[in-house]
């Protein structure tokens, strides 16, 4: 006797197709994650864990599709109301629509399953997460586009502008820079940087000079030229630094990577005899010596050269470092530049990155060259974006 149409396999879906499931989660990309009839994984942007939702199917691959949502059937309880207008069209932030502390827990998740699934790295321990003190009005650095005698953020999903005069993340100090800068829009297009500190704010287009600000960093001034970059979130700068300084300890030496202009290399002199700052960009450098000398730290060794070359180069031979601070770009270690990192020996390892994907890669290779992984912790450093920025403590085995 067949089998009842009930008893049938859902039939398979295709692209076109508008389908409706119940949001479970929230993936590292921004999207919410639900599974379709036929168990397959659908993201869906711009829905929130409990959704109960219609989307139309886009992208269509074996285990996973891609969806756009078409409406909310039931929203589900971490649901919350956007304060920004231009949400859902800008692409700044995917998350506004998402209640904050359900935010953070998707983002120590996220972190535990990329060093898990990337990185293969066993957690001695939960990953902490510290939240931001302030979700709203919290970013001092941000880049707009300017086209067209518009001013504003690049929508989601597009190179197309999102023209805006205001946006509730930034600061007030740069969030005055935008509203100005949409008041007299340059005339040549071009993209932006907007800035804020302790004391100055600026706007200039990129590559283009600009005026420093200063940042007060736990009560350190620093100085911070046009085009440097800095932790964006001013409200975490000193649990961040005091995070790293507890981690990376004292001795008699440091090596630090990709120092930039001092963020945490004014913590790393006041506990170590001597620390080796390396950073690549000459505006970076010629802060890091400006704050060094303003601070009267003269223990600290400037070495202007790109990280892995001095990895790899004859510099270090037979330098042992008590601890190496790390903090790269989102790409992460260059190829070979964990395997050199692992040649230097030091006791314990600083690994600061904003991307869990790049920093479990690099994990799993500093852990199969002899490093123990002793703890992970989390800051939201970009409330209502994936973004997280994540601290991982080794020592050597």
């Amino acid at each position: 006797m067949q089998g009842s149409h009930s008893d049938a396999a859902p039939a398979a879906p295709r692209a076109g197709d508008v389908v409706e499931l119940r949001i479970d989660a929230l993936a590292a990309g921004g999207d919410g994650v639900g599974r379709a009839p036929d168990g397959r994984v659908i993201f869906v942007p711009l829905t929130a864990p409990g959704d109960r939702v219609r989307a139309r199917l886009e992208t269509l691959h074996p285990r996973h599709a891609r969806a756009e949502l078409e409406r909310v059937l039931e929203p589900g309880p971490a649901r919350v109301t956007p304060p920004c207008q231009a949400f859902g069209e800008c692409g700044g932030c995917s998350w506004q629509h998402v209640d904050y502390a359900t935010q953070c827990e998707a983002k120590r998740v996220i972190v535990e399953d990329a060093l898990r699934r990337v990185g293969r790295v066993a957690l001695p321990a939960p990953v902490t997460l510290q939240p931001s003190p302030a979700p709203y009005a919290y970013r001092a650095r941000a880049r707009v586009a300017v086209s067209a005698g518009e001013v504003g953020y690049r929508r989601r999903r597009s190179q197309a502008l999102c023209a805006v005069r205001r946006c509730p993340v930034l600061t007030g100090a740069a969030e005055a820079q935008l509203r100005a800068l949409a008041d007299t829009p340059p005339s040549r297009d071009g993209e932006w940087e907007l800035a804020s500190g302790a004391r100055g704010a600026r706007a200039h287009a990129i590559g283009s000079p600009g005026a420093a600000i200063e940042l007060d960093v736990d009560g350190t001034p620093l100085r911070i030229s046009a085009g440097v970059f800095f932790q964006a979130n001013t409200a975490l700068h000193a649990p961040l630094v005091a995070s790293v300084a507890r981690a990376a300890g004292s001795g008699s030496l440091a090596l630090e990577l990709y120092a930039g202009a001092g963020f945490f290399t004014l913590a790393l002199a006041r506990a170590f005899e001597r620390v080796i700052a390396v950073e690549a960009d000459p505006a970076a450098v010629g802060d890091l010596r400006h704050n060094l000398a303003r601070a009267g730290r003269s223990g600290v060794e400037i070495v202007h050269d790109r990280a892995e070359a001095v990895l790899a180069g004859e510099r270090l031979r037979g330098v042992r470092p008590d601890v190496v601070v790390l903090d790269p770009p989102r790409t992460g270690l260059a190829r070979g530049a964990a395997a050199e990192l692992c040649a230097r020996a030091p006791e314990r390892i600083v690994y600061l990155s904003c991307d869990p994907a790049t920093l479990a890669r690099d994990l799993g290779a500093l852990v199969a060259g002899g490093f123990a992984l002793e703890g992970v912790e989390a800051f939201d450093l970009f409330p209502h974006t994936p973004h997280v920025e994540v601290l991982a403590r080794l020592r050597s085995e």
